[in-house]
C-alpha cells in the first residue's frame, strides 16, 4: 500500500511538474501584475491624500489671504494652488474666493476669468452652478445680458432652478422684456418653498413690474 501511495505522489509531483513548466511563468506574471495594481492603488490612494493634505494648507493660506483683503497676494496664492493641484477641491473652492475679492476689488474682469475656470474644471456640479450664476451676476453688471443668459443656460442642477430662474428674470428685465421677465421670476417663486424668505425677495420683484404675487400662480 505505501509502494502505490509513493507512486501515486510521484505522479502528482510530475503532473505538477509538467503543468508549472507550461504555465509557471504566465501565473507567475499574473500573480506581479495583480500585486502592481493592488500596490499601484494604494500607492494613487496614498498620493490623492497627500495632494489633498497639500491643497488643504495652501487653501487655508489663501482664506486667511482672502480674509485679509490682499487682492495681489492671494492672487499669487490661488495661482500657485492652481498650479500645483488643478484637479483638488480646495482649488475650484479656492476660484470662488478669490473671484469675490477680486469683485469686491473692482477686478471685474478677473472675477469673470476665475469663475470661468472653476465653472469649467469643477468636478462637483453643485460648484460649478454656483460658479455659473455668480458669472452670470458679473455678466449682468457689466450690461451682457447675452452672456450672462448663456452662463445660466448651462445651470441645470437640480436644487438651483430657482436661483437660475431669478437670475434671469433679472437679466430678462434689464433688456426690457417685462412679461419674460415675469414668467422667469413667477418660475423662481413656485420653485422656492414657501418657508424660504428669498420667496419674498422674488415677490417683491414681481409686484414691481405689476404682477404681485397674488396674481402669480
Amino acid at each position: 500500500m505505501a509502494t502505490t501511495l509513493d507512486l501515486q505522489e510521484q505522479e502528482q509531483i510530475d503532473d505538477l511538474k509538467a503543468f508549472w513548466k507550461r504555465w509557471g511563468n504566465l501565473i507567475t506574471w499574473a500573480v506581479i501584475a495583480a500585486l502592481a495594481v493592488f500596490a499601484g492603488w494604494n500607492g494613487w490612494n496614498w498620493y490623492q491624500r497627500d495632494q489633498a493634505v497639500k491643497a488643504g494648507a495652501l487653501y487655508d493660506e489663501l482664506d486667511r489671504t482672502v480674509t485679509g483683503g490682499d487682492i495681489e497676494r492671494a492672487g499669487r496664492v490661488f495661482s500657485d494652488l492652481r498650479e500645483r493641484y488643478p484637479g483638488a477641491v480646495w482649488t475650484v473652492h479656492g476660484g470662488l474666493l478669490v473671484a469675490r475679492l477680486q469683485h469686491e476689488k473692482g477686478k471685474a474682469d478677473e472675477a469673470v476669468a476665475t469663475l470661468g475656470w472653476v465653472a469649467d474644471k469643477a468636478g462637483d456640479d453643485a460648484v460649478q452652478a454656483l460658479a455659473r450664476l455668480r458669472l452670470a451676476g458679473l455678466h449682468l453688471d457689466a450690461k451682457r445680458p447675452e452672456a450672462a443668459l448663456e452662463a445660466l443656460s448651462r445651470v441645470s442642477v437640480p436644487g438651483f432652478e430657482a436661483l437660475a430662474a431669478d437670475r434671469r428674470g433679472d437679466v430678462l428685465k434689464s433688456q426690457g422684456k417685462t412679461t419674460e421677465a415675469i414668467e422667469a421670476y413667477r418660475a423662481a417663486r413656485k420653485a422656492l418653498a414657501e418657508t424660504l424668505d428669498y420667496r419674498r425677495v422674488v415677490e417683491a420683484k414681481l409686484t414691481a413690474l405689476g404682477a404681485p404675487p397674488a396674481a402669480a400662480p
